[in-house]
């Protein structure tokens, strides 16, 4: 029931052959993703994260700048302090050492959240479609 947020195959930043300039988890002046301390098996200390809650900020090197947001509920149980020095792991393995956070849902929630989630094919077709309407 944990959840590492990657970013998906048909990000931007994977797609165009970008280069990641930075990434800050600096979300305000008050709010930053690397202040959150987790202990004990409650996870106390943990920043609590809704859907649409910014996990970091992405700058590549033609000037664009992408929000990635935790889209789970639940508690923020560690970012990845890695990518920080080294960007390039988001691109080169976005699904292993390249993630961004760790989010633990609450266990009552986190059966309708797997149950909301898309199989590969359904994401797929919905790339199709975006991808059709496009062009």
């Amino acid at each position: 029931r944990i959840c590492v947020i990657t970013l998906a195959e048909a990000h931007p930043l994977l797609q165009s052959g970008k280069t990641i300039k930075n990434i800050n988890y600096q979300i305000s002046a008050n709010c930053s993703r690397l202040q959150n301390k987790v202990s004990g098996k409650s996870k106390r200390g943990a920043q609590f994260l809704t859907e649409l809650a910014p996990l970091c900020r992405i700058s590549s090197s033609d000037g664009e700048e992408y929000t990635i947001y935790s889209c789970i509920r639940g508690r923020l149980i560690e970012v990845n302090e890695n990518i920080l020095s080294n960007p390039a792991l988001l691109q080169e393995k976005p699904s292993t050492e390249g993630y961004i956070a760790v989010v633990l849902p609450k266990f009552e929630e986190s059966k309708s959240i797997t149950q909301g989630l898309l199989t590969q094919k359904e994401y797929e077709e919905v790339l199709m479609k975006r991808r059709s309407s496009a062009s």
